[in-house]
């Protein structure tokens, strides 16, 4: 981590909503999905948001090398988006603790505040955390 990465980072992300981050889109194979309304789904919403995060904290750090995972999401979703619209992250860095980054998190699309809340996310060494992922794999 570079000493850059500090509170306060702000940044702003814009994404056009597709066809394909709608509810439906998010389980193809679970029937139940697609009867739902085609908007932007929850958990896209929430990978936007860490996108955001990701984003705004990359030049802070070594990366490749380095790289963030999240570890704790909070944050409503309070307004439906159709695809078509513009969804807008802004995410603010609150707090550093060690390798633990603590973001506010909020977003809108053309018209209404659809999200806001928290985001946490944890440094790692992406070549020693991906070497405890093949192990787990290969004791599974």
């Amino acid at each position: 981590m570079k000493d850059t990465l500090r509170p306060g980072i702000v940044y702003e992300h814009a994404y056009h909503v597709p066809d394909s981050k709608t509810v439906p889109s998010l389980y193809p194979d679970a029937p139940e999905f697609q009867e739902m309304p085609e908007v932007f789904a929850t958990g896209f919403m929430v990978g936007f948001l860490e996108w955001a995060c990701i984003k705004a904290i990359e030049p802070h750090l070594d990366w490749p090398r380095e790289m963030t995972v999240g570890t704790h999401v909070d944050v409503s979703h309070e307004a439906a988006t159709p695809p078509g619209l513009t969804v807008t992250a802004t995410v603010k860095l609150i707090e550093v603790d060690g390798k633990r980054l603590v973001f506010e998190v909020e977003a809108h699309d053309d018209v209404d505040t659809i999200s806001r809340g928290r985001h946490e996310r944890f440094v790692i060494d992406r070549d020693a955390f991906t070497a405890r992922v093949h192990r787990k794999r290969d004791t599974a």
